[in-house]
């Protein structure tokens, strides 16, 4: 997507876009802003082929959601809203532009609602969606209310989109297709870069400088929050010091401004002493486990102390923080066996996630289910992938979600199942949804941990792979 050629921040506002539908409704990233309009009082529409958990909510708010993609769906609508992942010819997108309405790249009517508040944008490689989640519960615990839409659901508040009274408004900033650039944030939050989406960036290099241009786009008076102890983050921090912009750092690095001490995780969470530029801050605690998420707090916590919210209310909210839903979600236990559902699909994040969940296996065994995300990117990054699955007892691999790829011979699930460096019996290629269940039953006993990770239709399958277990555990 050509990033020229959409609207910049600050030209429209939500009440400027009249009645809008949201081709795919149902997406997480579309479900937040449907919300976040909602709850505005903005008129919503919406198409799916799928009946995804969120739009019972959406409905309940008054969303209007229609079960097919249909020309009639646009009638007496204003403003159409589509996502990378739709194509050009979508019979609702050729429709509107045929109709003449407004029609608007997902980023652009989250930027028209941003208008009037100080965003605080994430981004970064990894991370994101926590980082974002604990900004907003801080913020909300400081009595702040923000406005803010999120790539997952807040757990337990179900929750991740809303129109606030607040002065902030807390969004992830997406690199994937460039969008994060039409944002002009107060705060702009990077935890990470590394190597992905290079199918649109081009090079590591390309992508390093997308990550900077987002960052200059800071208010004069904002501020850049980073992680220290990433590599990928370094010629970024001298870049912007070098132009007088105002970056602080966060991580174990003697240098960071929030530097973290003594980092423990274990099943109950993750736990760190912090010091401000020397001066000690005490224990910080989040009922998370992984050290990876110890870092995602400490961007929000840095981020939250910049902008005068009293460590008290920080340190609480932390503490209180349920976590998200798709980042180590633990869906219920059956037969013995622990289910949880986690996003990660980036071998970095496949790596973090399994080392954690070792953790919590304990004695038992740890068992996955993988949906590979994207065809580039298994393909690009298959040694990579298949490296943190072999940290799994067993694997279980289904086909690619690439909606709109295409998948050439040799390419996909088979490949990388090939490619995982464990024995034949503890590996295999699962391509049919329905078959995935009898296997997870078939290789899984009591004590062991089974996790499904990756593309976003895998959340799906924790509620089946619970029922399948209660089953055989019945029958036995």
């Amino acid at each position: 997507m050509n990033t020229a050629e959409l609207t910049p921040a600050g030209e429209l506002t939500a009440e400027d876009l009249g009645s809008v539908h949201l081709i795919g409704i149902g997406g997480v990233g579309m479900g937040g802003l449907a919300r976040l309009l909602l709850t505005r009082g903005v008129p919503v529409s919406g198409s799916e082929l799928r009946e995804w958990p969120a739009l019972a909510a959406l409905r309940a708010l008054g969303g209007t959601v229609h079960m097919s993609h249909t020309a009639s769906n646009l009638d007496g609508v204003d403003t159409v809203v589509y996502s990378t992942a739709i194509p050009a010819d979508h019979l609702e997108l050729v429709e509107a532009r045929r109709r003449g309405l407004r029609v608007l790249h997902r980023s652009e009517a989250l930027a028209a609602a941003m208008t009037n508040r100080q965003t605080i944008a994430v981004a970064g490689t990894h991370g994101k969606t926590t980082t974002t989640s604990i900004m907003t519960v801080i913020l909300q615990h400081a009595g702040q209310d923000p406005s803010f839409v999120i790539g997952g659901e807040i757990s337990e508040a179900g929750s991740n989109g809303h129109h606030g009274t607040g002065p902030y408004f807390v969004a992830e900033a997406d690199e994937s297709d460039r969008s994060f650039l039409i944002y002009r944030p107060h705060v702009a939050i990077v935890t990470n870069i590394e190597g992905d989406h290079l199918n649109n960036w081009g090079d590591l290099a390309g992508l390093k400088a997308g990550f900077q241009q987002f960052a200059e786009l800071t208010d004069a008076d904002g501020f850049v929050v980073t992680c220290a102890d990433d590599p990928g983050v370094q010629d970024l921090i001298v870049a912007l010091r070098a132009q007088g912009r105002t970056v602080y750092t966060y991580g174990e690095s003697e240098w960071a401004d929030l530097r973290l001490d003594d980092v423990v995780s274990s099943v109950s969470g993750v736990r760190y002493t912090a010091a401000l530029h020397g001066e000690a801050l005490g224990e910080i605690k989040l009922a998370l486990p992984g050290r990876h998420m110890g870092l995602n707090s400490a961007a929000a916590v840095l981020t939250a102390l910049k902008l005068g919210i009293p460590l008290v209310s920080i340190t609480e909210a932390l503490s209180a923080f349920p976590g998200v839903r798709r980042r180590f979600e633990r869906k219920g236990i059956a037969a013995g066996v622990r289910v949880y559902d986690e996003y990660a699909y980036h071998p970095t994040s496949v790596k973090a996630a399994l080392r954690t969940l070792r953790e919590v296996a304990g004695d038992g065994r740890l068992l996955v289910v993988f949906q590979p995300y994207r065809v580039y990117r298994t393909r690009d990054l298959q040694a990579e992938l298949a490296e943190g699955l072999s940290l799994a007892d067993e694997v279980i691999v289904m086909e690619v979600f690439g909606p709109g790829e295409v998948r050439e011979p040799g390419e996909g699930g088979v490949a990388l199942t090939a490619a995982v460096a464990l024995t034949d019996d503890r590996k295999v290629f699962v391509p049919s949804w329905e078959d995935v269940p009898t296997e997870v039953v078939r290789r899984s006993r009591p004590g062991d941990v089974v996790v499904t990770m990756g593309a976003p239709p895998i959340s799906l399958m924790g509620d089946e792979l619970l029922a399948a277990l209660t089953e055989a555990d019945r029958d036995r």
